[in-house]
């Protein structure tokens, strides 16, 4: 069953037809990449991959309970599928009862494309991008500054098959670009970065333009020492700090007591107001340029995820709700044990504020206070408070009067961003970003720039 020779909705078949046990779940991920990378003005790789695993996950009921196993394999052929089933089986087997185990979902329609090819992407997404890049090195060049940095596109089609009939297929494309402009000497660096669909809302020119102004910034350098500073951070950085905060968000870690939404007693911070400001923070499959699976695609389980609730539907929901936190990520089996809705994670996150200022307009009404670019390094401090370390990247700046003056040495910052949400004083218009230190994990995000009147700077940094 070689992939020239197969489809993906054909492996889920006979994956499924040759399940012995009391259930079973198939997904098979056809995966396609493209990327370009690039150093000094010039480009120095490409490269095109195609790449396709399966998962089986087979359930056995027994009188203490259903247990589960799991297998994932890469490049399964014919001869290797039936041994893949057979060790899910096998795992099941061996395995204790399930803690989160619940019935396989049933009842979903059959998705109207399942016995589709899977889409991919190409060099072609490259088509319009490219020619525009090299424009872009041309003038960094003029310029007398450097670009270095990558694009990639994914696409991943998935296909999901359950032994209660459920035949869904979901195809994800998942586009970053990263691009650092540095001064010929290297002491000055600056970062811009994009999340896309298909590479047709990047504007290499428009990228460059704004590095080329935040290396001007910082030709004139301005020495701070740790402290409170008011601090606009710009989209990107406030979704890496939420990001964080969405994983964070479990509710059975909560009403365990282990996390920073949890209440003495058992009982969670929900109806807890979070932020003075009109905040909302939502996911939607659907969302406009940000759309992800609109379904639960779970390859093991564990956390806030469950082999068993894949398949079931995933909809618009609200996690703080004007400035009032309203949901905690559950599984079918957590909403059980803690008595609050079904909420499974979806693939993007939306900060909506009703902000319509630019951060340019923010830094114009700003006395005195820094302008960060991105965060970088985020590490868990304390999980009871969520306070999180990191460092500052690729230029701070101090605004003094509604202007940039200069850039400022790098920071150590110590927060929590559920204690941010409070404090921040105003929030700018929400936009689609990137989130840099996440960009591996997550790329499906829309924020506002954030001001807040005392953010932490820790210690300095020396770091560029």
């Amino acid at each position: 069953m070689s992939r020239a020779s197969s489809k993906p909705y054909e492996i889920v078949e006979r994956a499924l037809e040759l399940s012995t046990t009391d259930g079973c779940v198939v997904i098979a991920d056809e995966e396609s990449s493209a990327n370009l990378r690039w150093a000094g003005n010039a480009l120095t790789t490409n490269g095109v991959t195609r790449g396709r695993s399966l998962t089986v996950i087979a359930t056995v009921d027994g009188g203490r309970g259903t247990a589960s196993g799991v297998v994932s394999r890469s490049a399964v052929t014919t001869d290797e599928l039936e041994p893949l089933v057979r060790a899910a089986e096998a795992a099941a087997r061996a395995a204790g009862p399930a803690e989160d185990a619940q019935p396989l979902v049933e009842g979903v329609p059959v998705s109207p494309d399942f016995r589709d090819a899977p889409a991919e992407t190409s060099s072609a997404v490259f088509d319009a991008f490219a020619p525009a890049l090299g424009e872009a090195f041309a003038r960094a060049r003029a310029g007398g500054r450097e670009l270095y940095g990558f694009a990639n596109h994914e696409t991943t089609s998935s296909y999901l098959g359950t032994s209660t009939g459920l035949r869904l297929r979901h195809d994800q494309p998942n586009g970053t670009l990263e691009l650092n402009a540095k001064s010929p000497d290297r002491a000055r660096s600056a970062w811009a970065g994009r999340s896309t669909r298909d590479f047709k809302d990047v504007d290499p020119a428009a990228l460059d333009e704004e590095l080329a102004q935040r290396l001007r910034w910082a030709e004139r350098r301005v020495e701070l020492p740790a402290g409170r500073y008011e601090t606009l951070l710009p989209p990107t950085a406030v979704a890496d700090l939420l990001v964080y905060q969405m994983w964070s968000s479990g509710a059975r870690d909560a009403v365990e007591g282990r996390t920073v939404f949890s209440r003495p007693g058992g009982a969670t911070r929900i109806g807890d107001t979070l932020s003075r400001l009109p905040l909302t923070l939502r996911s939607d499959p659907a969302e406009p340029g940000l759309e992800s699976a609109p379904f639960v695609l779970a390859h093991s389980s564990g956390g806030d995820s469950s082999v068993f609730d894949n398949g079931l539907p995933l909809a618009a929901t609200d996690w703080v709700r004007d400035g009032k936190l309203e949901r905690l990520i559950t599984t079918r089996h957590s909403a059980a044990l803690t008595g609050l809705p079904v909420a499974p994670d979806v693939g993007n996150l939306v900060l909506d504020a009703g902000g319509t200022k630019s951060l340019e307009e923010m830094v114009a009404a700003t006395g005195r206070g820094l302008l960060l670019t991105c965060l970088w390094y985020i590490r868990e401090v304390d999980p009871a408070t969520l306070l999180l370390t990191g460092l500052t990247r690729d230029g701070v700046y101090l605004v003094e009067n509604g202007e940039v003056v200069g850039e400022v040495n790098n920071f150590r910052f110590n927060e929590s961003p559920v204690d941010l949400l409070s404090r921040a004083s105003e929030a700018g218009r929400t936009e689609k970003t990137l989130p840099r230190e996440w960009a591996d994990y997550f790329t499906r995000a829309a924020m506002p720039a954030l001001r807040v009147p005392d953010f932490n700077m820790s210690s300095v940094s020396r770091g560029v």
